[in-house]
């Protein structure tokens, strides 16, 4: 079974409080997603960033463009998180 890639979609431009504009991850998260290799990590690991996008907002374009990279692996992206 193909693993869960990435939450980082290639913008890679750190502005909002040091996190990536793109995905929202910070540098340490970035190095962290890739420790998460086995498929359960990786799927909380994308939750997490997924709560967090939730939570500072603004990043709408994240969803279709991590669904494109799903797609292309053949795995089923997490549900999407909604913010509290």
């Amino acid at each position: 079974m193909p693993k869960l890639p990435s939450p980082c979609i290639g913008v890679c431009k750190f502005r909002r409080g040091d996190h990536c504009i793109g995905c929202s991850m910070t540098r340490e998260q970035k190095a962290l997603s890739k420790l998460a290799k086995k498929g359960k990590a990786r799927r909380a690991f994308v939750t997490l960033v997924m709560a967090q996008q939730a939570v500072m907002g603004g990043y709408r374009h994240w969803d279709a463009a991590y669904a494109k990279r799903c797609a292309k692996k053949g795995v089923e992206p997490p549900e999407p998180v909604k913010a509290a």
